[in-house]
């Protein structure tokens, strides 16, 4: 869609081009068969270079292309009025980019919301200095400490935040997989968590943003960025995101497993409760590790499916353990549903990249949504 959006902003660019080349006689233009003045013939050729540099601006993923491709439409529907009989059939061009560009820029404002959560507490959190130490690991179980050694958190910085990006594919019960591809920013203190995702179900664009922080959790799903699919912010949400945040340290933040906030419990020889506490809520899950020392599943019974807002039993088994940025981690995982009539699995995740201790500017590939 994008490659078409392009093209048709370029060709339409120098569709009116020819407007001005008609104003100045150059060339026999038999699609105008009237005269068109010096002057509008100059307010034809703005036209199409603006409509020329939109195109440009999508290639080179600016932001600003949709204002331009507004503004362009603006001009040439005026010009199209004018010379309606010789231009109608352009009235379609400037309905398809005009659609184009509100669905542009509403998926801006969209994701600008995003970028603005992550910013507001990039800026007012501090950055950690230290590296952990094996004294840091005293108190914790045995299979943990194993878990942590694995990984390699050790002489490693204390962690502040990371970033995930992940491919994958989603789906409800009883609809069909789709694809997506999504970015987050996770805080440690406070806990703070903004995951955007961006997917389309049938062709449609469909933008998801899930804001999870102190004051509360969002799930927000937008088509097309403009229509609301999802809107849910009530009280179960925070116990719910509370589970995900756990599950993303276990995971992808290990390092910050060493925490006071959370209560150790040992099981048996491979298996631990964590019980995680903030804002007054309280969550625990079962991490479940192997012989190796890795984490292979964490499951927790306090988690609310959204279609239903009902607890069931979460789980996330997860495997192929890589070296990214010097810690071994999984880089595969699946989400799943144990309903009374059976497991569903309804995520899988494949890891693209993580970084930890993002400074207090908001990575490039997130400055814009193209």
């Amino acid at each position: 869609m994008k490659t078409v959006l392009t093209f048709l902003l370029f060709m339409h660019g120098l569709i009116h081009v020819l407007g001005f080349a008609k104003a100045i006689d150059f060339g026999n233009l038999t699609q105008f068969s009237k005269q068109i003045s010096l002057p509008m013939g100059v307010i034809w050729l703005v036209t199409g270079l603006l409509f020329v540099l939109s195109s440009v601006l999508i290639v080179f993923k600016k932001d600003v292309w949709p204002i331009l491709a507004l503004i362009a439409v603006l001009i040439s529907q005026i010009l199209i009025i004018i010379a309606w009989k010789d231009a109608k059939f352009g009235t379609i061009a400037n309905m398809m980019i005009l659609m184009a560009a509100i669905i542009g820029l509403g998926t801006q404002n969209f994701h600008n919301s995003f970028r603005k959560d992550v910013l507001s507490v990039m800026d007012n959190s501090t950055m950690a200095n230290k590296t952990v130490s094996e004294n840091d690991l005293i108190g914790l179980p045995k299979i943990v400490q194993d878990y942590l050694r694995y990984v390699g958190v050790v002489d490693m910085p204390k962690i502040n935040n990371v970033r995930i990006v992940f491919e994958g594919e989603m789906r409800d019960k009883g609809k069909d997989w789709f694809n997506f591809t999504s970015k987050q920013y996770n805080f440690i203190r406070p806990p703070s968590r903004f995951f955007f995702m961006k997917a389309k179900i049938k062709g449609l664009p469909i933008n998801g943003y899930h804001k999870y922080n102190i004051e509360g959790a969002r799930m927000h799903i937008k088509l097309l960025s403009l229509f609301p699919v999802v809107d849910i912010d009530g009280p179960k949400m925070f116990p719910t995101e509370t589970v995900t945040f756990l599950n993303d340290l276990c995971l992808f933040a290990p390092a910050a497993l060493i925490d006071d906030r959370i209560r150790w419990e040992t099981i048996d020889e491979l298996s631990v409760r964590a019980s995680f506490t903030t804002n007054g809520t309280s969550i625990s899950a079962i991490l479940h590790f192997n012989e190796k020392g890795q984490l292979v599943n964490f499951v927790s019974n306090d988690r609310y499916s959204v279609s239903e807002m009902k607890t069931f039993p979460f789980s996330t088994p997860v495997k192929n353990y890589q070296n990214i940025n010097g810690y071994n981690l999984p880089t595969y995982g699946e989400a799943i549903w144990h309903y009374p009539d059976g497991e569903f699995i309804y995520g899988k995740f494949n890891v693209k990249h993580i970084d930890y201790n993002v400074s207090n500017q908001i990575s490039k590939e997130d400055e814009n949504i193209q």
